[in-house]
């Protein structure tokens, strides 16, 4: 059973259920904890979320067990570990291999292999919480939670756009603006169940670029997303002129250097209540997408 403890502090009695959510407790967690096994004491006694506490009592909950799905097939294929503890697992993604299984890649996605990883080191649950996602070409970092608490911290600062996420990408043609925002709406484009493209009555995408190296036929960007619409940074740069490289989606799969679209999720950096602290991670870049650089570079 995984639980956690809080005292408080406060001078004036507060419900249990308004403590409860100040410490990121979300009102879906909250009913899991009431109705589906979990425990929430004061100083040791079980209590109802209306009690009121008072000044220097703390409280317990207990999260109510998880339990995995049977439908989703384990991987050993080992994980590249970038930071863990008992929240949080943070892992490199390697190009080609999908974030999460689909009728495709049923049996070797990161969410695969990261329920072997959990099973093989009996974590307290095996369920598997992904929190960022990459596309299938797309390298570098994904962020999973170890619980549903966890899962509930890191989804709020998603929505609130304090989860940092910092990509790398190589764009064909020579791009002029030192730094710019892509602030154009993106939506389904008509006939394609998954390509997306810049459209008025799409949702709001807002994309902050700076330019990281001027090549002779390319150029290599630093890209920070403020939103997280599908294909984001793939469609924003193709709008503008500059498609990814090798993106056979968007643009031309033709670059001899790399069999993949030239993007890479090179940090990511959030808040860690539970260690009080903000955790950044770096992924390298890979050998392909070092290799094109290097090449275009040459020209």
């Amino acid at each position: 059973m995984i639980k956690f403890d809080w005292q408080y502090t406060g001078d004036s009695p507060i419900y249990v259920r308004t403590f409860m959510r100040q410490q990121g407790i979300s009102r879906t967690l909250l009913k899991q904890i009431k109705f589906s096994g979990g425990k929430i004491c004061v100083d040791g006694i079980p209590v109802r979320v209306t009690y009121k506490m008072r000044a220097n009592q703390r409280l317990e909950v207990t999260l109510p067990p998880e339990i995995p799905s049977d439908h989703l097939q384990v991987s050993n294929t080992s994980l590249e570990i970038l930071y863990e503890d008992d929240h949080f697992l943070v892992v490199n993604k390697p190009a080609e291999v999908a974030s999460v299984p689909s009728h495709i890649y049923a049996d070797d996605s990161m969410v695969n292999r990261v329920k072997g990883y959990l099973i093989r080191t009996h974590a307290a649950s095996q369920v598997t919480h992904i929190v960022t996602r990459l596309d299938r070409e797309t390298s570098g970092i994904v962020i999973f939670a170890k619980h549903h608490f966890a899962h509930t911290v890191l989804d709020t600062q998603l929505k609130q756009h304090s989860l940092k996420k910092t990509y790398f990408c190589v764009v064909s043609g020579v791009v002029k603006q030192q730094h710019d925002v892509i602030d154009a709406p993106i939506g389904r484009e008509p006939g394609s169940f998954i390509k997306r493209m810049v459209r008025q009555d799409g949702k709001s995408a807002q994309t902050e670029y700076w330019v990281a190296k001027r090549m002779a036929q390319s150029t290599l960007l630093r890209v920070r997303l403020h939103t997280g619409r599908t294909h984001q940074i793939r469609v924003h740069l193709a709008s503008i002129g500059h498609p990814l490289v090798g993106d056979f989606l968007y643009g031309q799969q033709t670059n001899p250097w790399i069999h993949r679209q030239a993007l890479h999720c090179a940090s990511v950096s959030f808040y860690n209540p539970f260690a009080q602290r903000q955790i950044t991670c770096y992924a390298p870049m890979p050998d392909d997408f070092a290799t094109l650089i290097e090449r275009e570079n040459s020209i």
